[in-house]
């Protein structure tokens, strides 16, 4: 494993934010992932729209609401299972993405634990704590910033923290921020975060308890939600981009299973092949494989 240096922005994204472009250097932000074309990366919450440089993705569920219209892309190498417990033996990958997958945690000093366990070095990215304390999603139950290179995370109580402030900013100002400030200055409402060996955190209040529920939305087939001419052909677009940029023909040559550590127990003992699926040797929890991908549930 060679030494990662950290490159927080391309060239490319850079020049196109000298330019005033920076909606553009945005989206060009998935490209960038600062590690040599032989290093191994793993992507969790992978969802729908995986980065295309990740080699092995993991993510909880096939359905959720959080994916909105996008269905589970599952184009290269793919496990179920939490962050809070992930099924991989301890560095078993040189570089982990986590886009959007912090905020959801109901254990982040566990998940924090197992990011820095499996891999050396990772990207977090998540909407930064004003945007969440002001446009507060139902399935996110962290409020995270950055200062001083250090993340600082507070656990929501509830779904919403201020709900007056959410009511006076609904009221006035949630359509010019969502519709065109966030549009045009998308780095200034989310936190980018790259780290090396170690994550610099803080928890600001550990004693609240996030077992809460969120809300229910009314039964809805979300993939099913109707797209406008210029979405879909977004949507081509972005395939398209993922098809060009990925490491497809080693991504077929990955065999995932070696990768593996049972979630149960913790043994990093090899699993064995069974027809049912995988079997711990240590506990002898059997994990089912659907379609081929490893469901790593820990029992």
């Amino acid at each position: 494993m060679q030494h990662i240096d950290v490159v927080f922005e391309s060239g490319v994204m850079r020049t196109l934010k000298r330019l005033g472009l920076e909606k553009f250097a945005w989206t060009m932000r998935r490209l960038h992932c600062p590690v040599s074309p032989d290093e191994l990366v793993l992507e969790v919450g992978a969802g729908g729209n995986p980065y295309p440089r990740s080699n092995v993705l993991l993510d909880a569920y096939e359905e959720t609401r959080e994916r909105f219209w996008a269905p589970l892309v599952v184009d290269r190498p793919f496990v179920f299972g939490f962050v809070e417990r992930l099924p991989f033996k301890t560095g078993a990958f040189d570089f982990l993405i986590a886009a959007h997958v912090l905020e959801h945690s109901i254990a982040p000093d566990n998940t924090l634990a197992e990011f820095q366990r499996v891999a050396r070095a990772g990207y977090i990215e998540v909407p930064d704590a004003f945007l969440e304390r002001v446009n507060p999603y139902k399935d996110h139950r962290l409020e995270i910033t950055l200062r001083d290179d250090l993340l600082r995370i507070y656990k929501k109580s509830g779904w919403i923290e201020d709900a007056e402030l959410v009511e006076l900013y609904e009221e006035r100002v949630k359509l010019l921020l969502t519709k065109d400030l966030m549009r045009r200055r998308p780095f200034q409402f989310h936190v980018r975060y790259y780290w090396s060996e170690q994550i610099k955190y803080q928890i600001q209040n550990p004693q609240v308890d996030l077992s809460w529920s969120p809300p229910l939305d009314k039964p809805t087939d979300l993939h099913q939600m109707s797209r406008s001419g210029t979405g879909k052909i977004r949507d081509r677009l972005v395939v398209l981009t993922r098809k060009l940029f990925s490491q497809t023909a080693r991504n077929r040559q990955i065999d995932v299973v070696p990768l593996l550590r049972c979630p149960s127990c913790l043994s990093e003992q090899d699993l064995i092949r069974q027809d049912e699926g995988l079997m711990c040797g240590e506990c002898a929890v059997v994990y089912p494989m659907k379609n081929g991908v490893p469901v790593m549930y820990p029992r």
